[in-house]
């Protein structure tokens, strides 16, 4: 099993705790992706996502806070 620790990780973001959440979304598009069932050795999405985004082939950008329109 692989261990990614958070710097490594938050070399290609601004800190841990948004590489964390930008793997996390990573995943869940990965995860949508049709997957070969016959391999049985294939990693888990979380890792895969934590690998792209730690080898720096994951793009993501920032969207600010959409402000509620009650106020």
């Amino acid at each position: 099993m692989q261990v990614f620790t958070p710097v490594e990780v938050a070399k290609h973001a601004t800190n841990k705790y948004l590489a964390v959440v930008v793997a996390a979304k990573f995943a869940r598009v990965v995860n949508e992706f049709p997957r070969d069932r016959a391999s049985s050795r294939e990693k888990k999405l979380t890792t895969r996502a934590l690998e792209e985004l730690s080898g720096g082939n994951v793009e993501y950008r920032v969207l600010p806070k959409r402000r509620g329109a009650a106020e």
